[in-house]
């Protein structure tokens, strides 16, 4: 099924730390609510997270995705890809397709498959004009494109 590729980011400055995410889900209500499925062993887990942001990215973010994922080098650190501004939640990327800025549920994260559910408060959201990238079947795709 296809999922909506997004990095999960935390942290200011040095401390930043971030991964790669489509196994999640946006809960509407009041407030909405954002679930995802988060690698246990993964930097932005270690950083113990109260706060993040959910920058949701494009196709043209391909490499970027896979630097977060750990699957591409990236010298200096995954954040050097990409233009990075710091925010009340945590960093966001400039160009995303959209960013929601995210507060800890007071839920325990839960194992889940080989991940962990997590549960986080969704207070501010801001979409940005590009289209949403897709991972299907193991590849990246335009959300418009058909095929």
């Amino acid at each position: 099924m296809p999922s909506p590729v997004s990095v999960w980011a935390t942290g200011a400055a040095r401390d930043r730390a971030g991964l790669t995410i489509s196994s999640l889900l946006v809960a509407g209500g009041e407030p909405a609510r954002v679930l995802g499925l988060v690698d246990a062993d993964s930097d932005f887990w270690d950083a113990d997270p109260a706060a993040w942001v959910v920058n949701v990215l494009g196709t043209e973010h391909r490499f970027l995705a896979d630097a977060f994922a750990g699957a591409a080098p990236a010298p200096g650190g995954p954040f050097t890809t990409g233009t990075w501004s710091d925010s009340e939640w945590g960093p966001v990327l400039e160009g995303a397709s959209g960013w929601m800025g995210v507060r800890r549920a007071d839920t325990e994260p839960r194992p889940v498959g080989w991940g962990l559910l997590v549960e986080g408060v969704v207070e501010h959201v801001e979409l940005g004009a590009a289209s949403a990238m897709m991972h299907v079947r193991g590849r990246y795709r335009d959300s418009e494109s058909s095929s």
